[in-house]
This record gives C-alpha cells, structure tokens and sequence, in this order.
C-alpha cells in the first residue's frame, strides 16, 4: 500500500470550505518564511473572490507524517454539479464540512449523496462552533439522520467527527476542549480515509479534469486507476463513444503542495497531469496500447434549464466589447463545453443564435459573467425551464426543493408569496430565533422569487434549492404583473423629465446616462407596457421666475445583479451584457413593430 490519501472537500456554500484548505496548507509548512499569501489561496479566479464561492474544482496535495494526502476542493452548489459529480471519481474519502449553526442545508445532501453512491469514507467536521447560538450536538444527530435517509452502509455511518474553527485554526474532537492547531483534522484523515490501492494490471485512467497552457496546449488531469503511467509511453484514448483514438504521452506531473513536480511514471492511485494528448474529453479513458479497456463514462444530471444567447445588435454594439461577431460567440460557447460537462449548446436555424442548456440561473449567469470579463458583447433571452414527457404523453416539469431561514415575523409573507407559484410547504419548524421552511417547487416559480422575497423580508431571507425530480405539470404561474417603462428616443436622459415622470413608475436609470429607443429604463405601475420621452429639456424663457424653479427630488435607480436582471426580464425582452453595462431592452426596438406583433399574437 502507498501512503497517499485522496479526499474531496465537501460543503454547502460558505461553510468555511475553502478557508479550512488554507489551514491545512499553513499547517503543512507548505511555504517558506519569507513568502506572504492573503486568504482563499485556491480562490484565484476573480468571481469566485467576489462572490465567496468555489466555482471549479482545484487540486492540492500536503505531505503529513510521510504521508502524501492530495486534497480536491469542490464547489458546494449544485448548480455545479457537474463539476462535483467528476471530481469525486478522483477521491477514496471526503471531509463533510458542516456550519455548527446551519448545519446540513440542501446542496450538502446533493453532493454528500453523491459521495455516498460512490462508497466514499466521510470524515465530519463541525465548523464554526465559536459561533454564538451554536449547536454543535444537535447538528451532529443531524448529519447521522441525513447519512441514513441518503442509504448510507455501516462503514459510513461509524464516521470520525471533529469540532473546530477553520477561521481561527483549531479543531478537536470535543468541541468544548479548544486546541491551538489542525493537527487532530490531519491525524483523523490518516488513520480513517482508506490509503489509495495499487491495482496492477495494464494502465488505466480516466479524464476527469482539465487545464490549458498557452505552452502546452490541453491538459488532462485524472486518477490512476490501475497499472503505471510512463513518459514517453504510447496508449489508446477510449473514448465516450467506444471509438479507440492512438496517443502519446509527452509529460506527467504529479500534484505537490500548490504547484507540479514533473516525473518520469505514476502509478494507480495517485492524480496525476498528462501533457501531449490531443483531441480528448473529460470521461474520457487513457488506456493500455495493445489491451484498451474503457472505464465507465462518468454519467451528470440533466441540464433544467437552457436560455437563448445571441450577438448583440443593439444601436450601442461594439461600444464596450472586443469581441462581438457570431464567430467569437460561437468558439467561445462550444469552448466551454469542453471543461463544463453540464452545459449543452445546440445551434438554432439563425446562425449568430444559441440555445445554451444549464444547470440553473447560477450556473448560467456564471459563464455570462466570465465572458462579459473577457471582453464579449452578447445579448441573452428569458431563461426557460425544459419540460419533459412521460410514456402516455403527459407533461413534466422539473421540481427544486427550497429551504428558506427567515424571521418568524416574516414567514407568512414567504409562504404566501411561494404558495402563489405553486409551491407546497412541506416543513415548518423553529430554528434557533428563525423560522425553517421547507417547500418544493417548480423550477418556473423560482425564477424572479428571490427578488421578491428578500424584499418582502427586508433581506433577512436565507434561501437554498437544489434540483429534486421531474413531476406532472402544475398549471400556469404569474409572471411579472408590472410592464416595462420604454425610452421612445436615443440620448441621454433629463433630470427635468425623469422628475416629471417619477409617478409612472420606478427608473431604471440615472439622469445623463445614455439610452436607446426600446431600452427598458422602468418599471411601469401598471400592467401594460409604457413608452416615453425622458430627453425633453426644460422649456427656457428669459424671465426669471421666483421660488418656481423647484428643484429636481430623484429617487435613485433601481440597481440589478446580472442574475436579477435575468430573472426580470420577460418573454419579448433580451438582457444586453457587455465588459461595462448590463441593459434590458425590447427585441423589437421600435415602437410601431411591437404593437403589429401583439395584434399578430392576440
């Protein structure tokens, strides 16, 4: 037995995952005196900084009593899925990650469900116990009941459990005990995670994540399964098809501390990156040149949603963006395909048009995100949930269930406003000085809830879901009621008007900012839609004229988040993003074409 020991990190988002990491790295005296890190070490793309959140997988590796442990830092939302569900491949063992006050939420069951399917040993670390209103015990119990409900085996369930605060650099196995260091984390995943096995026989790994270098183009990155891997050697590609491709290996790196350490062969058990292979996927297996055998393709859930992308054609393209023709939008949607295994992009019958397939509003709004920071103008539609159809014919619907904190005195307007859109209650109980809901519901009537609800709460709400099954159709759900305020001219909005106009409804935008006929600039306090002039200066006289020049009292302009935005927006109206601004408009820019298009529809 070799003296590695491969373990995903798993949490629900925000639970101290990616701080713990940063411990244990310290721990590990992975950096010499002189060298200075901030926080989040692996959070190195700027999203995930910003939103505290771990979008793609990372490997790291420690070495601890001669024992070389490769860590694998997982996003714990399960709009990521995909990229959970193949990097658990790559584990023999996981370190549940719960807050000792939240304890298990809903994106916790989905990716320690997974890990529970593959047989994975957990390790349960209760974090945050400084915190006040803690319940480290009760959470504890809780995390036993969820392992059972999700089928977990004997060997599971008789799990190590250890209390500690990731952010203060402590853990024990009692939480009222403190200690000065994590060492107690890192003897528990020597003594309890299973040593990775050496399987002998001809070589076999499978691709479960990828890296590029300008330098050496693709990079696979995955597990040795069985048998050894040597530099130089020829091997089969088996891919996801069956078909069986000829490559070479150029270099294998292994993972050490944060960097990689070229060598000459790995063997199984260990992850490993291979340089020199072209034309892979991820599922994909390297195997043996003579004898290829192909590992089980790695399987990822359905996408839920999908959602029209587009080149931007409004009358301010190419202002903002480098990067703005269908050419670009296409490479760089196919592109992403490569590395985000549940995103699907399928070209429509207009060539600048894509339908692109999701996980959910996060995941979608993640990769437009990215690409308006790289430099691309592109134009988005409505998300739209994708229905599906059971053997008689009878329509399906993908339902979440949804866990919402809330104070106890705002709960009835969170039950009101989910039971409009269709959602059951199904659990109701006291949490600490919070209120617990639970719900399912469709996946329609989440998109534009959060809004409302965090309004409705004065944003005390704490709301969670994650994809539960495909059940019958529950029936039309409303919308929006208000219509949308729309600029009639091009040019940059008064504040004389805008003044004037505040009794039409809430803007959008600011006096001086520049707009476009059939931008949407408000929101309308009526049903229909609205268009007007917010360009028209003040008539000017030369009489001075006392104590009647009131001055302007504006309200400042609603402000949206890009996922806000795209859940605004309705059924005839495109979100514009670029590298600066993000804007809603009409499809139809003008005024006259709109109003053909609804008498065509009615």
């Amino acid at each position: 037995m070799q003296n590695i020991r491969n373990i995903a990190i798993i949490a629900h988002v925000d639970h101290g995952k990616t701080t713990l990491v940063d411990k244990i790295i310290h721990a590990s005296k992975l950096f010499d005196e002189h060298q200075h890190f901030d926080d989040l070490i692996l959070d190195n793309n700027d999203l995930e900084r910003e939103r505290g959140i771990t979008i793609v997988s990372k490997n790291v590796s420690v070495r601890y009593k001669d024992v070389k442990i490769n860590i694998i830092d997982t996003p714990g939302h399960a709009d990521f899925g995909g990229e959970v569900e193949r990097v658990l491949k790559m584990a023999d063992g996981v370190l549940l990650l719960v807050d000792a006050f939240e304890g298990a939420m809903p994106q916790t069951r989905f990716v320690l469900g997974k890990a529970i399917d593959l047989g994975l040993k957990p390790i349960v670390v209760v974090n945050k116990v400084d915190k006040e209103n803690c319940r480290p015990d009760e959470v504890h119990e809780q995390v036993f009941d969820l392992m059972f409900n999700l089928g977990a085996s004997e060997d599971q369930l008789d799990f190590v459990t250890l209390y500690g605060s990731s952010k203060q650099g402590w853990m024990s196995t009692d939480w009222k005990v403190k200690t000065d260091n994590i060492i107690p984390l890192l003897d528990a995943v020597v003594a309890s995670i299973p040593p990775a096995p050496t399987l002998d026989g001809t070589p076999q790994m499978q691709v479960t994540s990828l890296d590029y270098s300008s330098f050496v183009g693709r990079i696979a990155i995955g597990r040795v399964h069985r048998g050894t891997l040597k530099e130089g050697a020829n091997m089969s590609l088996v891919k996801r098809d069956g078909t069986i491709k000829k490559v070479k290996i150029k270099e294998l790196h292994v993972f050490e501390g944060l960097g990689r350490n070229k060598v000459a062969e790995v063997s199984s058990g260990e992850i490993c990156a291979v340089t020199g292979i072209e034309g892979f996927d991820i599922g994909d297996t390297l195997a043996d040149a003579d004898n290829p055998e192909g590992l089980t393709v790695i399987s990822i859930d359905e996408p839920t949603m999908n959602m029209l992308f587009t080149i931007n054609n409004s009358p301010f393209f190419g202002k903002e963006g480098k990067f703005v023709t269908s050419r670009h939008l296409r490479d760089r949607l196919f592109k992403e395909t490569e590395k985000n295994l549940a995103l699907r992009v399928k070209e429509t019958d207009k060539e600048d048009t894509f339908l692109v397939y999701g996980r959910g509003i996060l995941h979608l709004s993640v990769l437009i995100e990215t690409m308006r920071r790289e430099g691309f103008e592109l134009q988005v539609g409505q998300p739209q949930v994708l229905f599906k159809e059971d053997d008689n014919g009878n329509r399906l619907e993908p339902i979440e269930h949804l866990v919402v904190d809330v104070p106890e005195e705002t709960a009835g307007k969170v039950i009101e406003l989910v039971t409009m859109r269709k959602g059951d209650l199904t659990i109701m109980e006291p949490k600490g000085d919070l209120q617990h809901l639970e719900f399912n519901i469709p996946a329609r009537g989440l998109i534009g809830l959060r809004n409302n609800v965090l309004t409705a709460t004065a944003g005390e709400a704490i709301m969670n879901h994650r994809f539960l099954s495909y059940e019958p159709y529950k029936g039309v759900i409303p919308g929006r009621i208000a219509g949308s305020l729309i600029s009639m001219d091009t040019g940059a909005g008064t504040a004389y008007t805008i003044d004037k106009m505040q009794d039409r409804g809430e803007f959008f935008v600011d006096p001086g900012e520049e707009v476009y006929a059939g931008q949407v600039i408000g929101e309308h306090t009526r049903p229909n839609d609205l268009t007007i002039n917010i360009q028209k200066g003040k008539k000017l006289t030369n009489m001075r004229a006392s104590g009647s020049d009131d001055n302007a009292k504006i309200i400042p302009k609603r402000q949206f988040s890009l996922e806000e935005a795209m859940e605004y927006i309705q059924k005839d109206e495109y979100l514009e993003v670029t590298p600066k601004s993000v804007r809603m408009r009409k499809i139809l820019l003008d005024e006259n074409e709109r109003l053909r298009s609804a008498k065509k529809v009615d």
